[in-house]
């Protein structure tokens, strides 16, 4: 049986079809100039097809992100599926569309731009270094799996190192190239055979004959460890429920589309298609390994190993070439387009114009430099991949947190004063109590008493909502005394 996964999906279809529309209907999109129209400067602003734009859309923000952290996230149990489910119907899509929508509006601003916007100078320069620092962790942690597995899978003296900067030689060619040229041939097919690895996975378990049993839904904590749902579970499954790297990915599509109105289909319907991978996975690490306890010592040895280990065990040589080449691809071509995110912000902080290649050069050049070094980091200690994945998975999830208040300044300050405005509010306020809970009690945070920090993030959860139902009122105030 799996009913609860059969359901799961349903809902999520439902959730684009009703809640995409309602989000959609607050922006309300029209027929204005998109900056591939506007601006079409043949580099990051280039007219892309709207099914091309949402492969390329899917694969940004997806990699191996709705693989990795749903796995990791299976580890609590199918309590993971409720998160997974509704936390992208209700935040992490409307948080990818409205990212994407915004930015659209303001010729293609990156989220620490449009974050200075509406919530203040201050939070534009804490947003630009927030970013950039995201995005280069974002990089780095998509070098080094891959190359760890390819390291693998090779002969002794193509070691990690050499796959890493064999990686990073593509991503300065990926950051400088139009956007149209390596990203938009290459991204489509590979964010269909994303598509066609998790259907495949799924197909193999649901017609094994009983080898494998998929999990029904249930509330209860599994995890072997006993670590808590809240926030830790939050927290480690990003990419598949609500991602704050999406906000830094959804501008760079927003410079492409030909019209505000396939926003729904490209954003928010990307954002849904990547839950549905993270069902997938997630449903796959408790049945493949039948225990939450098993599914945890495989992860000890490593996500890749993970999915490597399912895809032949499931679906035997045709699995692994799958899952070697999703691995390896997909975590490669989400670090490239975080590093030409990287770029375009700085870009824009310095007001450097782009078409000149000397430019991106220079923006470029000392990013992987850093990202190098990083790599090399989580490559010569035991423990560096899981260091540099712990604060990418915090900041990232803080980041969606900014880039939903930023929405919600947006959207009062269009006079969205009911409902509208709420649809961003409420996850904002959650993803408030989140990163600030999991930081403050986290060991690679301020290691605080658990009960200390979740009064504190609760707290500080409800202050920001009644700072925006102040705002809210005052809003209204100004429009009735007009």
């Amino acid at each position: 049986m799996m009913i609860s996964l059969l359901v799961s999906f349903a809902v999520l279809i439902v959730g684009y079809l009703i809640y995409g529309r309602l989000a959609e209907r607050v922006f309300s999109p029209d027929d204005r100039q998109t900056p591939a129209v506007a601006i079409n400067d043949g580099v990051d602003c280039v007219p892309m097809k709207t099914w091309k734009a949402f492969l390329v859309q899917l694969l940004n923000i997806a990699g191996t992100g709705p693989i990795f952290g749903a796995l990791m996230g299976a580890v609590f149990g199918p309590v993971v599926f409720l998160w997974i489910v509704f936390g992208s119907i209700l935040g992490g899509a409307v948080h990818d569309y409205m990212s994407g929508m915004i930015s659209s509006r303001h010729s293609g601003a990156s989220v620490a731009e449009l974050s200075g916007t509406y919530l203040g100078k201050g939070a534009r320069w804490v947003m630009r270094v927030f970013s950039v620092v995201l995005l280069v962790l974002c990089g780095t942690v998509f070098v080094t799996s891959p190359a760890g597995l390819l390291d693998k899978l090779t002969p002794d003296w193509m070691s990690s190192t050499v796959w890493a900067v064999i990686i990073l030689a593509y991503y300065l060619l990926a950051t400088l190239l139009p956007i149209d040229k390596l990203i938009g041939s290459l991204y489509p097919v590979f964010a269909v055979l994303l598509i066609v690895m998790a259907g495949a996975v799924i197909g193999g378990i649901v017609f094994s004959g009983g080898e494998y049993t998929i999990p029904e839904l249930s509330i209860k904590n599994i995890s072997p460890d006993g670590t808590p749902v809240w926030p830790y579970m939050f927290i480690t499954v990003a990419c598949g429920a609500i991602s704050g790297f999406h906000a830094t990915q959804s501008p760079m599509i927003a410079k492409c589309i030909t019209t505000e109105k396939v926003g729904r289909k490209v954003f928010y319907g990307a954002m849904i298609s990547e839950s549905v991978i993270a069902l997938v996975w997630a449903a796959a690490g408790v049945s493949f390994y039948g225990t939450t306890q098993l599914l945890s010592e495989a992860l000890s040895k490593g996500a890749s190993n993970v999915v490597y280990d399912i895809s032949t065990g499931v679906l035997g040589t045709f699995g692994g070439i799958l899952a070697v080449a999703g691995v390896v691809i997909c975590p490669i071509t989400s670090g490239d387009t975080a590093f030409r995110s990287a770029r375009l912000i700085i870009a824009e902080t310095f007001n450097l114009e782009q078409k000149k290649i000397k430019n991106r050069l220079l923006i470029t050049i000392p990013l992987l430099i850093i990202g190098g070094l990083l790599t090399w980091f989580a490559v010569i200690n035991d423990n560096g991949f899981q260091t540099v994945w712990r604060y990418f998975s915090w900041s990232n999830q803080t980041l969606a947190m900014v880039a939903l208040w930023t929405a919600t300044a947006y959207l009062l300050k269009q006079g969205k004063y009911r409902f509208g405005s709420l649809l961003t509010a409420l996850p904002a306020s959650f993803m408030t109590a989140v990163s600030l809970t999991y930081i403050l009690t986290a060991k690679e945070g301020f290691g605080l008493d658990y009960n200390v920090s979740v009064i504190a993030g609760i707290s500080a959860s409800a202050a920001a909502f009644i700072v925006y139902i102040l705002a809210l009122r005052r809003k209204k105030q100004e429009v009735a005394d007009k």
